[in-house]
């Protein structure tokens, strides 16, 4: 009852701190006879992972990933799966001057309330850092879902003040930003060379499109799987808000405007973002979400110690300056892994029946 374990029937379960010896994950229900190498699961971890340029911190990890167990020959056996990155660039040294104190807008002063006792290096379990283990996990329900032909792509729309001004999932994949839209990329640089100079940060609102998922997946009343995604994408570090489908524009709209009306030949449009009564619909599955600036800032800030007493506090370290940008496959990850748990409950409540929408073909 520990929160650290995600899926009903595709389970994943993560341990490890930032600054501890290893990151760790146990995934236990993948089907069998799915072909499996370290490089499935490292091209992922790649995307992810810190020091790959300027606009990210600095830590140097390579994330290297060991399969240990629930793979022979290159091939999953149906048992658990066991994965563990060990860390090598750790600093615990640049939080040594604020062991007791309480980092603003950070988890430092919960975790202390809850438990008595934390591991104030980099946020301990509480950190970014334990996201690898998630996109790891996820890399193994990705190559699953791939084979059915089901894509999740994630990108951001905005960061600070920039937004894309149309979403190409091309560009996304092409900079350094995950940005949507490549005419933003200049003013983009600009902003995070006068960040890196101030020592500050901003937030940034991300998005997420899964195609070709199939009808029928997810379970009322209290899973449903839009109520799923959400909970997946709020676990994840500095998440502050979640919205699937036409949310944005949805307060503009009589019912008559925002009911995606049917024809013969499919929806006509997709306001819903695939998903009706908690249920996908076999349209596109959209979603945005919003993550705050990260407060592990150079700036100066007012906040207490453990005796209670106002002290004023200025984060060293290597720190992002926008902590969206890595989250782009931390997002994707999440996805796939609740499509991949609730793919395997449908399997076994409903097998394989006809899931077919009577739309013209």
């Amino acid at each position: 009852m520990s929160g650290n374990t995600f899926g009903k029937l595709f389970q994943v379960t993560t341990y490890g701190e930032s600054h501890g010896k290893a990151l760790g994950c146990i995934i236990d229900g993948c089907p069998p006879q799915l072909e499996l190498s370290s490089d499935d699961i490292q091209f992922e971890l790649n995307r992810r992972k810190p020091g790959q340029s300027d606009v990210t911190t600095q830590r140097n990890e390579d994330d290297i990933v060991e399969i240990l167990s629930g793979v022979f020959e290159g091939k999953t056996l149906g048992t658990p799966i066991s994965l563990i990155i060990y860390n090598q660039d750790q600093r615990s040294k640049d939080y040594s001057n604020i062991k007791d104190v309480f980092r603003p807008n950070h988890a430092d002063i919960t975790y202390q309330a809850k438990y008595g006792h934390r591991d104030y290096r980099g946020g301990g379990r509480s950190s970014a850092r334990e996201t690898a283990m998630r996109v790891a996990a996820g890399a193994i329900a990705k190559k699953y879902l791939n084979s059915l032909d089901i894509y999740t792509d994630g990108y951001v729309i905005q960061i600070g003040s920039i937004s894309a001004d149309e979403i190409n999932l091309i560009n996304a994949k092409s900079n350094k930003y995950f940005f949507a839209d490549e005419s933003k990329l200049e003013e983009l640089d600009a902003m995070f060379s006068e960040l890196i100079e101030d020592g500050n940060s901003v937030g940034a609102k991300l998005g997420v499109r899964v195609a070709n998922c199939p009808i029928g997946l997810g379970e009322p009343v209290f899973d449903k799987i839009d109520a799923d995604i959400a909970k997946a994408i709020m676990s994840i570090n500095a998440v502050k808000s979640v919205s699937i489908g036409n949310a944005q524009n949805i307060l503009d709209l009589r019912g008559s405007e925002a009911r995606d009306e049917i024809t013969k030949e499919g929806f006509k449009s997709n306001n819903a973002g695939g998903i009706l009564g908690g249920i996908t619909n076999g349209d596109l599955i959209e979603l945005e979400f919003i993550i705050k600036p990260t407060s592990s800032i150079k700036s100066q800030g007012q906040t207490i110690n453990k005796a209670g007493e106002e002290v004023k506090v200025e984060v060293t370290g290597r720190h992002d300056p926008c902590v969206g940008i890595r989250a782009v496959p931390i997002a994707e990850a999440m996805i796939n892994l609740v499509l991949m748990d609730h793919l395997l409950r449908n399997q076994a409540q409903c097998g394989k029946v006809d899931q077919s929408i009577p739309f013209k073909k």
